[in-house]
C-alpha cells in the first residue's frame, strides 16, 4: 500500500478537520491554534459582538486571557472592515490580521503570530488567509451546538422577543457573483417586531423586510408567524402574490387586530427586473452611479392582517450597479433631544457617502446603524432594520476577503 505524505499545510488542513471533528463549540479556537503550532505560528480568534464595535477573544486553556480590541482605530478593526489581511512586521513576532469570515458574512478576525526565525510572512499570507477562511466555515457550522460562540458576541443579555426572532433570521450578509445583500438590526438585543429575509435560486433573489406591530414577544411572534408563512409559500413555488395572500392568511388565522408591514421584493439577477410589493411599508431608496435617485413608490397596500384584498405587484427594472435600500421606520423616525427626527433625507446623503467611498455593503450599513444611534436621544423606541441590496459584480468582489 502506498504511503501519501503531505506537506506542513496540506498537514495542518487535515489536522483542523480531524482535531474539530468532535469539538465543541468552545474548542474551535484550541483545534487552530494546535494545528498551526508545528509550522511555528501562534493564533487567537476574535468574534465581533452585535453591535460590531469590538472584538473579543475566544478563550483557550492554558493561554494567557487577552481584553477585547476596538473595531475602530485598532489594526484588528482595519482587517474587519476591509476585509483585507493586515501585515505587522516581519521575522519571528511578526503578525497577520485576517479577517474571519463565513463565504461573506463577517465574524471577526485572527491573529497569526510567527514563532520561528525562518519564516516568511508574506509567502505565508496566502496559506494563512485560505487556513482562516476554513476556521470561518467551521465556527459557523459549530456555533448552533453550543452557547459559548454566542456568549463572546454578546455584551448584555438578550431578551426573548429578540432570541426568538434572530434564531429565524438568516446570516446579515450573502453574496453571488453578481449580488450582494446585508442587513443589520437595532437594538440587536431587544428587537421586538423588525425581520429580514432573503433566498437566492437560479437566476431569481427574493428579499423581504418586516416590520411586526407593537414591540416585545407578541410583536415577535406574529413577525415569525409572518416571516414562516412567507418560507412556505415560497418554497412552494408561490410568486410574490401568493407569498402575500399566505402572510396575509396566517396574520388573519392566528390573530386578533394584529398586522406586519412588508416590503416583498424579487429581483431577476440576469436581467434587473425587480418586482416588489409594499404592504404599508416605507418606500425604498434607489441609488444609481452613488446617488439617491428616488423613492420606489409602487405596489402600495394595507399592512398584513388588515384584510386587503388589493395586491399590486409594481416593477422596476434596474441598472447594473444600482443599490436598493430598504428600511423600517425605526430608522428614520429616530429623534434628537430636540425632537429632529433622522429622516429619509439623512439617510439618503449618509447612503451616498457611502456608495461614492465604494464602501462594501456590510460596512455601510455598520457605519449607518451607529450614526443612528449616535443621532438617537436615550434609548431606541422601537425596532430598526436596514437591508442593502446590490446588482453588482464589482460589489460582490469588494466583500470578498
Amino acid at each position: 500500500m502506498t504511503q501519501v505524505t503531505y506537506d506542513p499545510w496540506h498537514a495542518a488542513l487535515l489536522d483542523l478537520l480531524h482535531l474539530t471533528q468532535q469539538a465543541q463549540d468552545d474548542q474551535v479556537a484550541e483545534c487552530v491554534s494546535a494545528a498551526l503550532r508545528p509550522l511555528g505560528m501562534e493564533t487567537t480568534c476574535y468574534l465581533v459582538d452585535e453591535e460590531q464595535r469590538h472584538l473579543h477573544p475566544l478563550a483557550e486553556h492554558g493561554k494567557q486571557p487577552v481584553g477585547p480590541l476596538g473595531v475602530e482605530g485598532t489594526v484588528a478593526g482595519r482587517a474587519f472592515t476591509t476585509v483585507d489581511t493586515q501585515r505587522v512586521g516581519g521575522g519571528v513576532g511578526g503578525r497577520l490580521w485576517v479577517p474571519l469570515v463565513d463565504g461573506t458574512e463577517r465574524l471577526g478576525v485572527v491573529e497569526i503570530v510567527l514563532r520561528r526565525d525562518d519564516c516568511d510572512i508574506e509567502a505565508l499570507q496566502d496559506w494563512c488567509e485560505s487556513y482562516v477562511g476554513l476556521v470561518g466555515h467551521l465556527l459557523a457550522v459549530k456555533m448552533p451546538y453550543g452557547d459559548s460562540l454566542q456568549q463572546v458576541r454578546r455584551t448584555r443579555p438578550m431578551t426573548v422577543a429578540g432570541e426568538l426572532l434572530l434564531s429565524t433570521l438568516p446570516p446579515m450578509t450573502f453574496t453571488s457573483d453578481r449580488l450582494v445583500l446585508s442587513a443589520v438590526l437595532e437594538p440587536h438585543y431587544d428587537i421586538g417586531g423588525d425581520a429580514f429575509d432573503y433566498a437566492l435560486d437560479d437566476e431569481i433573489a427574493w428579499f423581504c423586510v418586516l416590520d411586526g406591530m407593537g414591540r416585545g414577544l407578541g410583536a415577535a411572534v406574529m413577525t415569525v408567524t409572518a416571516l414562516a408563512a412567507i418560507r412556505a409559500a415560497r418554497r412552494a413555488d408561490g410568486g410574490l402574490y401568493a407569498i402575500a395572500r399566505a402572510v396575509e392568511d396566517a396574520l388573519r388565522d392566528q390573530f386578533d387586530d394584529a398586522y406586519v408591514t412588508g416590503l416583498l421584493c424579487e429581483l431577476h439577477t440576469g436581467t434587473g427586473r425587480l418586482r416588489y410589493i409594499s404592504a404599508g411599508h416605507p418606500a425604498p431608496l434607489l441609488l444609481r452611479r452613488g446617488r439617491a435617485v428616488r423613492e420606489l413608490t409602487g405596489g402600495q397596500r394595507l399592512p398584513f392582517g388588515l384584510d386587503d384584498a388589493a395586491i399590486e405587484v409594481a416593477e422596476e427594472i434596474l441598472e447594473p450597479g444600482d443599490r436598493l435600500l430598504l428600511y423600517t421606520d425605526g430608522i428614520v423616525e429616530a429623534s434628537d433631544k430636540w425632537g429632529e427626527m433622522f429622516g429619509v433625507q439623512r439617510l439618503a446623503d449618509l447612503t451616498e457617502q457611502a456608495a461614492q467611498a465604494k464602501l462594501p455593503a456590510p460596512e455601510t450599513l455598520r457605519g449607518l446603524a451607529h450614526r443612528v444611534a449616535a443621532f438617537r436621544d436615550g434609548p431606541p423606541r422601537d425596532d430598526a432594520t436596514l437591508m442593502l441590496v446590490e446588482w453588482s459584480a464589482e460589489a460582490a468582489r469588494r466583500v470578498l476577503p
